[in-house]
């Protein structure tokens, strides 16, 4: 996983929470160190124990954890790739172009890189169909991140999302109307 996504939870939980929350969580995570580079790229499951640890810690559950850290990421997504944005793109056209535009590039920033596989077909002139495929299994990550754009483009009163799937699969179908 880049490392930015660590220090993008990092940040989302000392926001959330506070810092020593933070120190607890890597430490119980069994993790030797909090100090991520944006530069590099670890193991999944250094996310997977820390998604895990919070979870224990807040009695929520790993998928609502992750559904609530993909709203948060989206603001920091759009400013990383704004350059990559159209600016008349909502939140289904940022749906059909996510694959062939940001996660190309993050592929070819570093081969380390292995966003999911984002397959979207738009099947009505309002509702897309998205496919996640991830080994990871974080497809509630993915319903967040929809629900967060639908936020950054003001559309979250219009956007209705309907996992097809369980979120925690290897392939995931959501779909995305606006109403």
């Amino acid at each position: 996983m880049h490392g930015t996504i660590f220090l993008l939870l990092k940040r989302y939980v000392q926001l959330q929470y506070d810092h020593s929350t933070w120190m607890q969580l890597v430490t119980n995570a069994g993790l030797s160190t909090d100090n991520f580079s944006h530069r590099e790229v670890y193991p999944d499951a250094h996310l997977f124990a820390l998604v895990g640890q919070a979870a224990a810690m807040t009695g929520l559950s790993p998928e609502k954890l992750q559904e609530k850290f993909g709203e948060y990421l989206v603001p920091d997504l759009m400013y990383m790739y704004h350059k990559l944005v159209d600016p008349d793109w909502r939140t289904l056209e940022m749906l059909e172009h996510t694959e062939a535009v940001m996660h190309t590039r993050v592929r070819q920033e570093h081969t380390g890189n292995k966003p999911p596989v984002l397959d979207v077909v738009r099947v009505a002139p309002n509702e897309v169909l998205l496919t996640y495929v991830s080994p990871r299994r974080m497809g509630a990550l993915a319903v967040g991140i929809v629900r967060g754009l639908a936020t950054y483009f003001d559309e979250e009163d219009r956007i209705v999302l309907e996992p097809l799937t369980s979120e925690n699969g290897e392939r995931v179908q959501i779909r995305v109307r606006r109403l």
